[in-house]
């Protein structure tokens, strides 16, 4: 099946939506820099929370879950601790919180709060985090744009739209150009529109996704009726072992070659370098792109973390919906599928795109897919809108023209807007395929970003030249693992590049005097983080014998761990659900009816007691 006219329709209106939103909010814009980058810090958090969640739920990482999925069952629940998951557990639970007081716009201007505007290695310490910021940032363009194409390819054949383009296209760079139709309607509405046009774009696609997603869990739920799954033991059963012992030998002997590729066939180690990588990923704050700058746009701290536990309650269920709906009818009905790419060879992220393409009515289609391409023009935006904070704000203002006009500062947010955006869609055509590009943003370019932003919120003594010298041998050492090893290992080598990143950051601390007691004492007063910062204390409370540290990390580490088990019990209910599993439905609600009254007391009544 093709599209129908009506699914036509239904993506021409949700396109041209976006171009009146992005002229509707041009002028409001335009008011001054933090209206552009922050929304005028005015926006209420459950707008912003239902914008940042929307902006995760991307086409790409979804392609990629319904192949997790499909392939591992339940126990795919666990492998989004790649990115990792729970480290909105940890923003909702203090980490946003702290963040938000600095009253800073971007992540580099963040650094000035923490390590001063002068001294050793300051400088340096903020390129480096621009310079990760636009590597990270340009990373995830060209890993949206991949998706795109996958996508747009499976459901518009060029056939249909070859005579009506002047030029001719090679095949393989057919979904280039459909990347680059899509890429130029989200780089209009978020490039004039700014952060407020962006927010109300992604809340009209969240609503047209819900939508979309439970219609798709309907249809699987009763296509599912009266029959059985064509699954491996323990394929139901979320827990695991060492291995993983799954064996699609005699059902489907393809998958059991995509699991050994993949690397997963001893989960047990994998799950315990993914534990360990990601504790110390959410430890090290939010990451300079757009998930930090929605942070920053809430209207106080208590806000910022209000919004970030919405971000696991509006995402998880919707989107775990969609993903089950769409495993189950791909488990189906799979022998009517072609999953194999041009090369000849089993490509899993396909089951996605053929799967709505192959069972959902019209109407329904167009909605999914109006959806989904939302979901990539709003991770595309919200990106290019960090990227723009960066060079605009850490590199414009800050070194070439402090004292650039308003409109001087708009003009070169759209001119630095279009600049990244093609250098992005540059390196999408660069790049094999979602995995390759996922591989090397989360286990390479994060892997070396780890230690030193772990260390900057816990250790008074952490400079800025430990910052500068932390960062670069992390990021120089990841590049080096990222060409060196395969994709798969490299999580496997996290506690190597770890360790470096963590020996460049201490001795680079120690090559250069403490920061400025005055810096110290503001930052550690503002933000009022625990961990070592003893010294500092003692300072401050020589001047305000009154002031009292921030003792609740216990509080916040129990808090933690009730949120990883909510938002894991949030992740498996529709799963649950759907497959009719009702024994293990009753328990995960029970455990998230637990969890949410514990948390309403020790979290939501105590957002200000730190």
């Amino acid at each position: 099946m093709k599209l129908h006219p009506i699914d036509f329709l239904i993506i021409a209106i949700y396109l041209l939506a976006t171009v009146f939103i992005g002229l509707y909010y041009r002028k409001k814009a335009r008011q001054n820099k933090d209206s552009y980058m922050l929304g005028g810090r005015t926006l209420p958090w459950y707008k912003l929370g239902l914008s940042d969640a929307s902006d995760m739920f991307d086409i790409s990482g979804t392609m990629w879950m319904v192949s997790l999925c499909f392939v591992y069952g339940m126990k795919s629940i666990w492998i989004p601790w790649l990115w990792p998951v729970f480290n909105q557990v940890f923003l909702m639970m203090y980490l946003s919180r702290w963040l938000r007081r600095s009253n800073a716009s971007t992540g580099a201007e963040w650094l000035v709060t923490r390590f001063g505007q002068k001294g050793p290695g300051v400088a340096a310490s903020h390129q480096v985090v621009i310079a990760f910021a636009l590597l990270s940032c340009l990373g995830f363009l060209a890993y949206g744009f991949v998706g795109l194409g996958k996508f747009i390819e499976i459901f518009v054949p060029w056939e249909l739209v070859r005579g009506y383009v002047p030029f001719a296209v090679a095949p393989q760079y057919v979904p280039h150009v459909y990347g680059i139709v899509f890429t130029l309607f989200a780089m209009f509405y978020s490039i004039v529109g700014g952060m407020h046009s962006i927010v109300l774009g992604d809340i009209i696609k969240y609503a047209i996704m819900t939508v979309a997603c439970v219609a798709i869990a309907v249809i699987a739920y009763l296509n599912l009726q009266g029959h059985e799954l064509a699954v491996p033991a323990g394929w139901f059963n979320p827990f695991f072992g060492w291995r993983l012992s799954l064996d699609w030998a005699k059902l489907i002997p393809e998958v059991n070659s995509k699991i050994a590729s993949d690397g997963y066939s001893l989960f047990g180690i994998f799950f315990m370098m993914m534990a360990f990588k990601g504790v110390f990923a959410s430890l090290a704050g939010p990451a300079p792109n757009y998930d930090m700058q929605k942070i920053l746009s809430t209207r106080s701290p208590e806000e910022a973390s209000k919004m970030s536990g919405f971000v696991s309650i509006i995402l998880l269920p919707i989107r775990y919906a969609l993903i089950i709906g769409l495993t189950i009818l791909g488990l189906l009905y799979y022998h009517q599928m072609s999953l194999k790419a041009p090369d000849g060879s089993i490509d899993f992220e396909r089951i996605l795109p053929l799967t709505v393409n192959s069972f959902l009515p019209a109407g329904l289609v167009g909605l999914v897919l109006t959806g989904l391409l939302g979901a990539f023009m709003g991770t595309f935006s919200g990106t290019v809108n960090a990227a723009q904070a960066y060079v605009v704000n850490d590199i414009y203002i800050k070194y070439l023209d402090p004292h650039a006009s308003t409109s001087r500062i708009i003009s070169m947010n759209y001119l630095v807007g279009v600049v990244v955006v093609a250098v992005g869609v540059g390196l999408g055509f660069l790049a094999k395929d979602v995995n390759t590009v996922l591989q090397f943003i989360v286990s390479a370019l994060y892997g070396g970003y780890i230690a030193a932003n772990v260390l900057k919120w816990h250790w008074w003594r952490f400079n800025a030249t430990g910052f500068f010298v932390g960062m670069l041998t992390g990021i120089v050492a990841a590049m080096f693992f990222g060409v060196l090893l395969p994709a798969s290992s490299l999580l496997y080598w996290f506690p190597g590049l770890f360790g470096i990143s963590l020996a460049g950051s201490i001795i680079g601390t120690y090559l250069a005097p403490p920061t400025e007691a005055a810096v110290l004492q503001s930052f550690y007063k503002t933000v009022r983080p625990w961990g070592f910062w003893g010294p500092v204390l003692a300072q401050v409370q020589a001047q305000e014998p009154g002031f009292q540290p921030n003792r609740n990390f216990g509080r916040n580490m129990l808090n933690v761990g009730l949120g990883i088990v909510a938002q894991l019990a949030l992740t498996i209910l529709p799963m649950y659900l759907l497959l009719s599993q009702r024994g293990p439905l009753a328990i995960t609600v029970a455990i998230l009816a637990v969890v949410g009254f514990i948390l309403k007391k020790t979290w939501w009544n105590r957002l200000g007691d730190d």
